[in-house]
């Protein structure tokens, strides 16, 4: 993991960082997938998740196969860092992430 994701988790409650930690080494998931991996409820992964978003460290995605949910994935460094140099607000964009079922 790269010094700048690391800085960013350190003020972040230790369900975001077992959240960040699960989907950078596993990949994609949905909220419910999560919820399964770490073991937490899913109104704390809804939290972690939350907490992800705001940092620029996960990006939220709609799943091909049911618009409700959403799938998330860790951010790449090079997107958040380009992203806030330029001045724009990423934080409420849904990218486009594809679940691999």
């Amino acid at each position: 993991m790269d010094d700048e994701p690391r800085e960013r988790l350190e003020p972040l409650p230790p369900s975001a960082k077992l959240v960040y930690y699960v989907l950078d080494a596993e990949g994609r998931f949905d909220q419910t997938g999560l919820a399964d991996e770490t073991r937490l409820s899913t109104r704390t992964v809804r939290f972690a998740i939350e907490k992800l978003v705001d940092a620029d460290l996960v990006e939220e995605g709609l799943c091909p196969t049911d618009a409700r949910r959403s799938v998330y994935r860790t951010a790449d460094p090079a997107e958040s860092t380009a992203g806030s140099e330029s001045g724009s607000e990423t934080g409420t964009a849904r990218s486009a992430v594809v679940a691999e079922d």
